[in-house]
């Protein structure tokens, strides 16, 4: 049977978007309890203020915030990390500069704008973070880390730790992600190589292996020890299977939990074109949060989330038609967002600069679809999910859009810039990365 959706479904699904998009240019009029951005860092005597660009770096805010380009033209800039002084490091994507592989940015005169730009490490990657006095940074097969000295800065960049090595590594979905808990684990997505484990991938109207052999090393998220030296798969432990692709990804200190994006996967359309039109191929399957607990399992390749019939649903590889619903082995996401939008970047807030709303609540980072022709692209903005007693709302608006430059993306190419990692600043900013132009941005608030 062709899937299609009603009229009636289609209209409020896209009014919603509408709708969201709106209220996003138009919420944060109450400020609840927060610290102004009008002190800078202290040097000596001085004291510099952070000051917005005159155009918000070009984004659109909600009321009271304001927005300025720290650094441009950095290179496919992934994750990034803000350090306790106000330095960032910025994880480099793809064939790297000698020593560029990791940038470090450096304000010196406190006016929030990088004057001084160094960087670390011969290899490309996503992942970056800072814990427990070491900064941890990922390849696309290995995992190391830096020891940091009491001004956060690498001790001896010449000799890192190698702490994970010989991870899986396709021609799809290779970068690896990382995030740490607070107990001594490190978790790093390792992406399926594959669209949906057919035999033949991408191809129209191939079968799915059953079982996916894919899985037993790629497709989910391992967990390994953080201090421990040459770790491989046989030293850690598969902590949740069934993702196809996880690029964002949290730990959420208030319930103690690991939190992650999954990018769902493309082309029913394409692949199936009797069970699905080209609506469907745009507007199906929703990018999903999970909330994990060891031993998760969320379906991919064998099922997919739909956000219209609000159920998970055999996927046609395995002999779906659109309707037929999943078993209740797999795990429900924890929220669903419209298809496609990749979303890259997860973080938790935790600071107090902004309004009291945002407190403890999640900031994704939707880097933008490419296969949702001939319909309009969607994402490339920031969004975000209050979060109530440690678990989400259910409810999200676009917080900072205008990264692309354009009212209507039609592909990726015409897109100026391309969200993709998160970070707070130690004052509570919050700043974004872009893979796009290698921008930098800072996100402040000082409304009254």
């Amino acid at each position: 049977m062709k899937k299609t959706f009603s009229a009636v479904s289609f209209l409020l699904f896209t009014a919603g978007f509408s709708i969201l998009t709106a209220n996003a240019q138009n919420f944060g009029d109450n400020p609840g309890s927060h610290t102004p951005a009008s002190g800078g860092i202290s040097m000596g005597s001085k004291t510099a203020a952070i000051v917005p660009d005159a155009d918000n770096a070009g984004l659109k805010l909600p009321a009271g915030f304001g927005a300025l380009k720290v650094a441009d033209n950095l290179g496919k800039t992934r994750h990034i990390v803000v350090t306790a002084q106000g330095d960032i490091y910025a994880k480099v994507m793809g064939k790297v500069a000698e020593g560029k592989g990791i940038l470090k940015l450096h304000d010196a005169n406190g006016d929030g704008r990088s004057d001084e730009t160094t960087g670390l490490g011969n290899y490309g990657g996503t992942g970056i973070c800072i814990k427990n006095g070491y900064l941890y940074a990922s390849s696309d097969e290995e995992i190391f880390r830096y020891k940091l000295n009491d001004k956060n800065e690498v001790i001896n960049p010449l000799q890192p730790e190698k702490i994970i090595t010989g991870l899986k590594k396709g021609n799809q979905h290779e970068t690896k992600s990382i995030v740490l808990d607070n107990a001594g684990n490190i978790y790093v997505n390792i992406g399926a190589y594959s669209n949906s484990c057919q035999e033949q991938d991408r191809t129209p109207g191939s079968k799915g292996r059953m079982p996916c052999p894919i899985l037993d090393s790629a497709g989910g998220i391992w967990q390994f020890k953080a201090d421990k030296l040459n770790q491989t798969y046989g030293d850690g432990s598969r902590y949740a299977t069934g993702l196809r692709n996880v690029v964002g990804l949290d730990w959420n200190s208030q319930s103690n939990q690991l939190y992650v994006m999954q990018h769902g996967r493309d082309q029913l359309h394409d692949l199936f074109p009797a069970m699905y039109d080209v609506q469907a191929n745009a507007d199906l399957p929703a990018e999903t949060m999970y909330a994990l607990k060891k031993g998760d399992n969320a379906g991919w390749p064998y099922v997919y989330y739909d956000p219209f019939q609000n159920k998970k649903i055999i996927a046609p590889e395995y002999g779906g038609d659109g309707k037929k619903e999943a078993s209740s082995e797999y795990v429900n996401p924890a929220m669903a967002f419209p298809a496609h939008m990749a979303p890259n970047g997860l973080l938790f807030y935790t600071g107090n600069m902004f309004p009291a709303k945002y407190k403890n609540g999640a900031f994704i980072a939707f880097h933008g679809s490419w296969n949702r022709a001939p319909l309009p692209q969607e994402g490339y903005y920031v969004a975000f999910v209050p979060f109530e007693n440690g678990k989400p709302t259910g409810k999200w608006e676009i917080f900072a859009n205008g990264f692309s430059g354009l009212e209507v993306v039609t592909g990726t190419r015409g897109a100026a810039h391309r969200p993709c990692g998160l970070a707070q600043g130690p004052d509570g900013s919050l700043y974004v990365s872009d893979d796009s132009k290698g921008t930098i941005y800072r996100i402040i608030y000082n409304g009254k």
